[in-house]
């Protein structure tokens, strides 16, 4: 059998990148975002977390990597919106465990830019990729 459904097994390539369920990709995200919330929730302030499948980019987008995540400020009543994309990530990864460390990385990376502070004071167990 080929095609999208099928998960990589014991006669994928190694450098087979992981395909989660979009649920268990959201429920990656909600444990972090949980984490995050926790010891951050009074600096937060409005914060509205996302996922979505993947950036949209412009035609004349000229990067040689796509967006991992967007951050765009709130103001007024408007919260601030994080979203991380799930297709860019998980191409990255060839594991659960990668997966997860991805996410981390980013959200805290995305969070240190908000707060204005450096990724090891966001997360003790941040490791720069």
């Amino acid at each position: 059998m080929r095609g999208p459904g099928v998960l990589p097994g014991p006669s994928s390539p190694a450098a087979q990148p992981i395909r989660s369920a979009r649920r268990d990709f959201d429920a990656t995200v909600l444990g972090v975002v949980h984490r995050l919330e926790e010891r951050w929730h009074g600096e937060l302030g409005l914060i509205e977390f996302a996922v979505e499948e993947a950036p949209l980019v412009p035609d004349e987008w000229e990067a040689s990597t796509v967006p991992l995540s967007s951050l765009v400020r709130g103001s007024g009543g408007t919260p601030t919106r994080l979203v991380l994309f799930r297709k860019p990530i998980e191409l990255r990864c060839e594991s659960r465990s990668e997966l997860t460390a991805m996410v981390l990385t980013v959200l805290v990376e995305q969070v240190s830019e908000l707060l204005g502070r450096p990724p090891e004071e966001i997360d003790p167990g941040y490791e720069a990729g």
